[in-house]
């Protein structure tokens, strides 16, 4: 968004996301790394340590006073997932389908503190806005407490097999290997990410009962697994140009190493997961096509979007049957006249990029129509 002279700077510092970790994850975490902390970020680390022993205590707090009535917390309807490699539009779109009143979705503070976040929502919501910046770093999006956010980091602060995990140690080998498809897991451990992520869901129902919209680029090659738990549950999966997703992506991830790395990042290998991670995606999603129903699945690309984003929402709700568009059309409509000046990140490929770029993803390039760049 293209900010006016006249307004102040927003805010750009934020909290580092391991201060949302309770004791117990926080010191597996640091074990399983060999407390390979920097000593630059030994301040870091002495913070989590103090916050995560409340986290832990104010989470049991909340198990007492809520436990047994989350518990039998019911889903009025299964969530509807927004799926797609990360840089793809899956942001956008999360932003466009709660305009929806008809929809809940977990917060920013709710993914970010899922341990206690009933007791202390309403408090850090009215006295502690300022500890939020107001756009994200490596988009511009709007960011803040309320905001949506992805569900993977729930599952992280919680300790669960995520390859967000990564991100404290980025020159260390993976926490949890083949936790982007859950390939990776034993079946106790899977058992276990399972009843995470449903308590998780339910705890946040139990907040606001209304049907969920839940955005986490990893559930694109989960889509088994999230069926098991709630076979009701709706798709829509967003693709990009890959010859911008992959610049991007890689740029996601070295400010988010940058920042929440606690030894300097030195992105050994990085272009490599990135190719290796988006094969991964598109493979999962192309075995698990079979399990789903036209009414459960409507996939579109982020360009269609942007071009026409009321036709696109449009074909959305007729084909997942989400109730009337009429009702939420004007929202949209609204959304993008607030937003008309947004400007996306812009990047220059070079050539051997580019050649890398077909030789690993041509077949997704070719599967959407997109044209190949020599």
């Amino acid at each position: 968004m293209s900010a006016s002279p006249n307004k102040a700077k927003p805010r750009e510092w934020a909290p580092h996301i391991w201060e949302g970790l309770d004791w117990p994850t926080w010191i597996r975490l640091l074990v399983r790394n060999r407390f390979a902390v920097a000593p630059k970020k030994w301040y870091v680390a002495g913070i989590v340590s103090c916050i995560s022993l409340g986290h832990t205590l104010l989470n049991w707090m909340q198990r007492s006073k809520y436990g047994a009535r989350i518990a039998e917390t019911k889903l009025q309807d299964d969530p509807i997932f927004i799926i797609g490699h990360w840089r793809s539009g899956t942001t956008l779109l999360h932003e466009l389908l709660i305009l929806d009143d008809r929809h809940s979705y977990p917060t920013t503070y709710q993914c970010l503190e899922p341990h206690h976040f009933l007791l202390t929502q309403d408090l850090v919501r009215k006295y502690l806005n300022f500890l939020m910046p107001e756009r994200r770093p490596m988009d511009n999006m709007a960011a803040g407490w309320d905001r949506p956010q992805e569900d993977e980091f729930a599952l992280c602060m919680m300790g669960q097999p995520t390859t967000y995990l990564d991100l404290a140690f980025p020159n260390h080998p993976s926490v949890f290997p083949g936790s982007l498809d859950l390939s990776g897991l034993t079946p106790w451990q899977l058992r276990q990410w399972k009843r995470a992520f449903f308590k998780f869901v339910q705890t946040v129902t139990f907040d606001n009962p209304k049907r969920m919209i839940l955005k986490s680029p990893p559930h694109t090659a989960r889509i088994p697994h999230l069926l098991d738990l709630f076979p009701r549950a709706k798709f829509i999966h967003i693709v990009r140009n890959p010859y911008v997703v992959y610049p991007s992506t890689i740029n996601l991830w070295t400010s988010l190493g940058k920042k929440e790395g606690l030894h300097p990042p030195r992105f050994d290998g990085l272009s490599e997961r990135v190719f290796q991670e988006y094969t991964t995606m598109f493979a999962r999603l192309e075995e698990a096509r079979p399990k789903l129903r036209p009414d459960q699945f409507f996939e579109m690309k982020f360009e269609d979007l942007v071009a026409s984003p009321i036709e696109s929402m449009r074909r959305i709700y007729g084909q997942l049957d989400l109730g009337k568009f009429q009702r939420v059309q004007p929202a949209i409509e609204g959304y993008f006249q607030r937003n008309a000046g947004f400007e996306r990140n812009k990047y220059q490929l070079a050539a051997d990029d580019k050649a890398r770029i077909t030789e690993r993803w041509g077949h997704v390039i070719r599967q959407y129509d997109y044209p190949i760049e020599s």
